[in-house]
């Protein structure tokens, strides 16, 4: 039966490509009816034709509607994918700038100096709270995946206070473990032989357990780490997430950070390797370059998106390999839509006990089952000593004070939320800090909700 797909913040042309190549080799898929929105008109339009011009290339079959009004987009809708940025880059950056004139610095700040900084999170968290509500009157038996950032608080916040919502939190940043497999076993593993178990939340994910053809294989990354890894740090790039760093921390921890846990997209945590500019030469640390490298990508991206939209004789198959992403939003769909169970990482509140240690009522990023019955969390063997305390004091505690600010309109809840950022080193900083940010001009909306 030919099911609906909503694309909200459709209008980022690199990421729905991406989702329609991946439904384009999912044939079992084909004839959905696929509804792009975005409030961009011009940036809808490229994306739109872009998709268009891809599936005809492919010779695959989909019914395709665009529209800048999230209701009609929802309007029937079946599954609802939300990739949108309410607030921009610019917006980020400009709080950047204030932050660091304030003493803050890239190393652990997760709520600062990351891209899920409390002023972009605002914007994040009431779009994804209306469109929660949107679902729930227009669609409300649709499945919503959440994909846009912060996967950890939005889905904690909407699970919470909308429990009749159907939903999920993806990240790809558990795919980490594929690189660390490539080091451990060689570039020509089958991966298809490869389970793991990486216990933990968004963004803070730690590998406990690694098997190739059913043996462990935990074994041959501890001689990796011994005997090439000094090697491997010669030639990788800064930041990398098999650097000195994430290497030095599976070392004191007993469990490897895998993805984002500890690289400056998720915050460049923990913090004592970024004490000064020395600190971080001798870890091969830079998150200031890391950053500016990826917004030039991105402006790279979104020109060549530009370009070869308004190129018609421009051949999208050479633009984007027909080859399958890696992303989990389509294989879910098809195992829900059409009940083929498979196992996938997914963002679930822990009252199955999945991760034993964190609460309940807290997401937690766990493998599950996924077929036509929902999505059903499966029990991990939880994260060592080191990893559950720092789990919990980087990452619950947080975002648990984070949105109750949030849900209060609480200036004063803002504020200890900066004083637990490890580069606050007094309360006038941290207040002096959020006024500033508060009394930016783009921040009216913002100023207004935290009384």
């Amino acid at each position: 039966m030919p099911f609906k797909i909503a694309l909200i913040g459709a209008g980022s042309g690199a990421f729905s490509l991406s989702l329609i190549r991946d439904l384009c080799l999912t044939r079992s898929l084909e004839g959905c009816t696929l509804s792009f929105m975005d409030i961009d008109p011009a940036r809808l339009d490229g994306s739109f034709n872009l998709c268009r011009r891809y599936a005809a290339e492919l010779g695959v079959e989909f019914r395709f509607e665009k529209t800048t009004q999230r209701q009609e987009c929802l309007d029937g809708a079946d599954f609802v994918i939300n990739t949108a940025l309410a607030a921009g880059h610019a917006r980020l950056r400009a709080g950047w700038e204030v932050a660091r004139r304030h003493g803050y610095r890239w190393g652990g700040s997760l709520a600062i100096m990351h891209d899920e900084a409390f002023w972009i999170n605002f914007y994040q968290l009431r779009l994804f709270e209306s469109i929660a509500q949107d679902i729930l009157r227009i669609c409300p038996q649709a499945w919503y995946l959440q994909v846009a950032n912060p996967v950890l608080g939005g889905t904690t916040y909407l699970t919470r206070k909308y429990p009749a919502l159907k939903m999920t939190g993806l990240c790809h940043g558990f795919s980490g473990v594929y690189h660390l497999a490539s080091l451990a076993l060689g570039p020509g593993y089958d991966q298809s032989r490869l389970t793991f178990e990486l216990p933990g939340v968004n963004h803070f994910l730690w590998l406990t357990r690694l098997f190739y053809q059913g043996q462990d294989a935990m074994p041959l990354f501890d001689e990796w780490v011994r005997e090439k890894s000094a090697a491997y740090f010669e030639t990788c790039p800064e930041s990398d997430d098999m650097g000195p760093k994430p290497v030095d921390l599976y070392r004191r921890i007993g469990a490897m950070p895998i993805g984002d846990t500890a690289t400056v997209g998720g915050g460049a945590w923990g913090w004592w390797y970024h004490l000064d500019d020395a600190t971080e030469r001798r870890w091969k640390e830079n998150p200031a370059r890391w950053w500016d490298g990826y917004f030039s990508w991105v402006d790279k991206v979104a020109r060549e998106n530009a370009r070869i939209s308004a190129d018609p004789q421009a051949c999208m198959t050479d633009y984007l390999k027909p080859e399958l992403s890696g992303e989990q939003m389509v294989p879910l769909i098809e195992a829900i839509a059409l009940d083929k169970p498979r196992t996938f990482i997914v963002n679930i509140l822990n009252r199955g006990g999945y991760v034993p240690g964190l609460p309940a009522n807290f997401a937690v990023e766990v493998p599950a089952l996924v077929s036509a019955r929902g999505i059903q969390g499966i029990q991990t063997g939880g994260l060592p000593p080191l990893a559950l305390a720092y789990t919990l004091r980087d990452r619950v505690a947080p975002v648990e004070l984070e949105l109750q600010a949030y849900a209060q309109g609480s200036r004063r809840m803002l504020e200890e939320l900066i004083c637990l950022d490890p580069w606050t080193r007094s309360t006038d900083q941290a207040r002096a800090f959020l006024e500033e940010i508060l009394a930016m001009d783009i921040h009216a909306e913002m100023r207004a909700h935290y009384r």
